[in-house]
């Protein structure tokens, strides 16, 4: 389940900073907003291999 957390947690600090960006226009923010955006494809992309890896086990 330490996945699915992690991934929460990144899409809420994301959110915050996506409504800074683009509703306040603090630019700071557009810059860590893209920073998480890495970080999740990140995080999915192995959440998807651990799935098919998982899968091919079976």
């Amino acid at each position: 389940m330490s996945k699915i957390e992690e991934i929460k947690s990144l899409m809420s600090v994301l959110e915050e900073d996506l409504v800074k960006f683009y509703d306040k226009g603090n630019k700071a923010a557009g810059t860590r907003a893209r920073k998480l955006l890495q970080d999740l494809k990140k995080v999915c992309q192995d959440t998807r291999n651990d799935i098919q890896q998982r899968k091919n086990e079976e």
